[in-house]
C-alpha cells in the first residue's frame, strides 16, 4: 500500500523585481511582468531595494525594472545608488520612466541602466527589452562591422538641415526625411546616408536607437586619410535601409575638424550614396559655409516665436557680410499654424516679410507622438504613420526624390 502525500508546488524562483515608489502607479508594468515571468518576480520600494540588493538573496536576480515618474526626480541620487548597486552585483537594469526630464534620464543611463522603456509601455516593449538584456549578457559581442557594401562612382544629392534654436525639431526632421527617402520606392529605393555633425550633443543615434561607436572618433580624428572603407566601418545600419554616421560616444571639440576635413567627408559620402542628409549643429562654425556651398538644399528650421526671428536675422546678416549664398537657404516653419488658424498664418507672414525671407515649407505640429517616437527610437513611419508631420515629410521626400531623378537623367 502506497502512502499519499500532499503535492505541493514549489514557488517559482524570483528572477526579477520591480523597484518603484508605488508599483500600483504602473499597472501596465504589473501586467507585463506577470505575462513575462508569471509569479517569478517581486516588488521593492526604493529604500527596500538598497537593502535587498546588498543581501546574498539578490544573487539570483537577472534584472530589476526601475520605474519612476516626475515626482521621483527629487530622489535622483537614491535612484542612481540603486542602479550602481545592482550593476555591482551583475544585475541588469531596465529603466521605465513617465514624464521625466531628459537630464534625469541621461543621468540614470550614464549611471549604468542598460535599457530604457517609456511609460505607458508600448505593446511587447518590455519583453523586447528583457530579450536584449539576455543577448547582451550572453554574447558581449564587439562593435558590429558595417552592414553596407559601398559602391563608388556616384554624385549624391547633399541636403543639410540646421535649426535656428534648440528644440525646433531639426533632428526629428532630418531623421524622418532620411527614412522616407530611403523607403520612397519599393523596388529601387535610393541609397541614403544620414550624418550627425553635432559632435557634442547630436541625438540622431537616440532617435533611431543606434549605438554610438568609437569608430566615429577614429574617423573624425583623421579625416584626411579617410577612404570608402574607413567611412563604411564607421557607419551603422538602421533596419538595412538607412546608413547612419552617428555623433561620437563622447564629447569632441567642435574645432576638431577643419573645412577641408568636412569637404572630404561629404565628397566620400556623396560618392557612395544617392542622398546624403546632414544634421548640423545649431552653432555656426568655420566649416558651416563648406556645407552650405556644397549642399543642393539647405533647410533652416524655425518656429513662430521671437527667438527664431532674432536668430534668422542674425544668420542673414552673418552670411551676407561674408558674401555667402544666403538665397540657398530654404526656411521651414515647424509647428506651423493650422489651415484654419488665420491669425497665426497672418503672424507668420508678417514675420517673414519683416525678415525678408520666404517660408517655403510649413510643417504641422505632430504633437505628443513625435516626442514619443523619438523616445522609442523609431521613425514616425513606424510609430505614428498617420501623423500630420509625417505626411508632410513624405510629400517633401517625394519631391526631392523626383528632383534627384531628373538631375541624374540630365547628367
Amino acid at each position: 500500500m502506497t502512502s499519499k502525500r500532499d503535492l505541493q508546488t514549489e514557488p517559482s524562483p524570483i528572477v526579477a523585481c520591480t523597484v518603484s515608489r508605488d508599483v500600483q502607479n504602473f499597472d501596465l508594468l504589473i501586467e507585463d511582468m506577470e505575462t513575462l515571468l508569471g509569479e517569478g518576480w517581486g516588488d521593492l520600494g526604493f529604500p527596500e531595494a538598497l537593502s535587498f540588493l546588498a543581501q546574498p538573496d539578490a544573487a539570483g536576480l537577472k534584472f530589476i525594472a526601475l520605474a519612476l515618474d516626475g515626482e521621483d526626480e527629487a530622489q535622483l541620487p537614491l535612484l542612481a545608488s540603486i542602479i550602481s548597486l545592482a550593476r555591482s552585483r551583475d544585475i541588469q537594469v531596465v529603466l521605465i520612466a513617465e514624464d521625466v526630464t531628459p537630464a534625469a534620464l541621461h543621468h540614470l543611463l550614464r549611471t549604468g541602466a542598460d535599457e530604457f522603456v517609456p511609460y505607458p509601455l508600448p505593446e511587447g516593449e518590455l519583453a523586447a527589452a528583457v530579450a536584449r538584456l539576455g543577448r547582451s549578457k550572453a554574447d558581449p559581442a564587439p562593435e558590429p562591422a558595417s552592414r553596407v557594401a559601398l559602391k563608388g562612382g556616384g554624385d549624391g544629392v547633399l541636403i543639410a538641415v540646421q535649426g535656428l534654436c534648440g528644440g525646433c525639431g531639426t533632428t526629428t526632421f532630418a531623421v524622418n526625411l532620411a527614412w522616407e527617402l530611403a523607403n520612397i520606392a519599393k523596388d529601387r529605393s535610393p541609397r541614403v546616408c544620414l550624418i550627425d555633425l553635432d559632435l557634442q550633443f547630436g541625438t540622431v543615434a537616440t532617435y533611431l536607437d543606434l549605438p554610438r561607436r568609437d569608430a566615429v572618433v577614429e574617423l573624425m580624428s583623421d579625416l584626411r586619410s579617410m577612404d570608402g572603407d574607413s567611412f563604411a566601418q564607421a557607419l551603422v545600419g538602421f533596419e538595412d535601409r538607412l546608413q547612419v554616421l552617428t555623433s561620437p560616444p563622447d564629447l569632441l571639440p567642435l574645432d576638431l575638424v577643419s573645412p577641408d576635413d568636412i569637404r572630404r567627408l561629404l565628397d566620400v559620402a556623396r560618392e557612395h550614396f544617392d542622398f546624403v542628409i546632414v544634421d548640423m549643429p545649431t552653432a555656426l562654425l568655420d566649416w558651416t559655409d563648406t556645407v552650405l556651398t556644397q549642399a543642393q538644399v539647405f533647410f533652416v528650421l524655425m518656429e513662430l516665436d521671437m527667438r527664431s526671428a532674432q536668430n534668422a536675422l542674425r544668420l542673414k546678416r552673418a552670411l551676407q557680410s561674408e558674401d555667402l549664398p544666403f538665397d540657398k537657404l530654404r526656411f521651414a516653419l515647424n509647428r506651423a499654424p493650422k489651415f484654419t488658424d488665420l491669425q497665426g498664418k497672418s503672424r507668420a507672414k508678417r514675420m517673414a516679410d519683416t525678415l525678408g525671407i520666404a517660408l517655403q515649407l510649413w510643417l504641422p505640429d505632430g504633437g505628443k507622438p513625435v516626442q514619443t517616437a523619438g523616445d522609442h527610437g523609431l521613425p514616425l513611419a513606424s510609430h505614428a504613420a498617420k501623423n500630420p508631420l509625417r505626411k508632410e515629410i513624405v510629400k517633401l521626400a517625394a519631391e526631392l526624390h523626383a528632383i534627384g531623378l531628373s538631375d541624374a537623367e540630365a547628367a
